[in-house]
């Protein structure tokens, strides 16, 4: 392990949807300032949350009644993409300098190295996961102009893959210098759950989504004999970014003094209703 770079590892467990966006946030603005290295950093939700896009219109895309039903939690990432349902999942977050020796310039192939530590927490948990590309320049074109509000439903550059179905979303964004990437490692999915949360156009519509969703996506635990739990992929995905990443991590706890600033970005940002419904 000589010369193997140290990064900072928190593993918060489940926690609000404001607080995890919170804290990614300010991870992302702790590195910036130089105060803390490279942080990857594994969390859950509590309650179950529907966290949307940057981007997205929520009276135009989101069932808000739904989400009310199922009693989820509701947040805007500060990413962009697309809708995700948070719930028996592992979600990582990795918080790195845009000037770091091994992130390439272009956001692509950054998501691509970033994504080797997901890749090898696949093989890891026993699953032969691998980077899709797209193809045809329909595949590409549809990456440029996605049709649907489902995070899931779309092939993407690099994405993970096991048999031919996409086994982890993600996103990033790139503020003051500094890469922020997360994303959903999915143990088990509720599809009725999923769809019922977006609006659609038809009945019919939602249905044929919903049919094509099974043949483009899978929870790790579909593929597995023995289902593995949230500590289980913890650890072999931690496993995993320290060898695709080639460092070592070393667990933290935030300081008092940190939560207080955490606190303050969910007071001024995702616990406001001007955030998360904003048109």
């Amino acid at each position: 392990m000589e010369n193997t770079e140290i990064w900072r590892f928190i593993d918060s467990g489940k926690r609000s949807p404001e607080y995890n966006m919170a804290l990614d946030e300010a991870l992302l603005n702790w590195h910036s300032e130089g105060k803390i290295p490279p942080t990857i950093r594994f969390y859950g939700w509590n309650p179950a949350t529907l966290s949307i896009g940057y981007f997205q219109k929520v009276e135009k895309e989101i069932n808000m009644d739904a989400v009310k039903h199922h009693q989820l939690g509701f947040v805007r990432r500060p990413t962009g993409g697309r809708g995700v349902l948070h719930d028996q999942e592992l979600t990582y977050s990795v918080i790195v300098s845009e000037s770091h020796p091994f992130m390439p310039a272009s956001v692509t192939e950054a998501y691509r190295v970033i994504s080797e530590g997901l890749l090898e927490g696949f093989k890891e948990a026993g699953l032969d996961a691998y980077f899709s590309i797209p193809s045809t320049d329909a595949d590409k074109q549809a990456l440029k102009t996605p049709r649907s509000a489902v995070c899931f439903d779309a092939p993407s550059w690099y994405e993970l893959v096991v048999e031919g179905r996409k086994v982890a979303g993600s996103a990033q964004t790139r503020q003051k210098g500094v890469i922020l990437q997360h994303g959903s490692i999915i143990l088990d999915i509720d599809e009725d759950k999923l769809f019922d949360v977006f609006r659609y156009s038809s009945v019919r519509l939602r249905e044929r989504m919903q049919r094509n969703f099974k043949q483009k996506a899978v929870a790790i635990n579909e593929l597995k004999e023995t289902p593995i739990t949230v500590e289980e992929a913890s650890k072999l995905f931690k496993t995993g970014f320290e060898r695709g990443l080639s460092i070592q991590l070393e667990p933290y706890t935030l300081t008092e003094a940190e939560e207080q600033e955490v606190q303050a970005i969910i007071d001024r940002r995702y616990g406001t209703d001007e955030w998360n419904y904003r048109k």
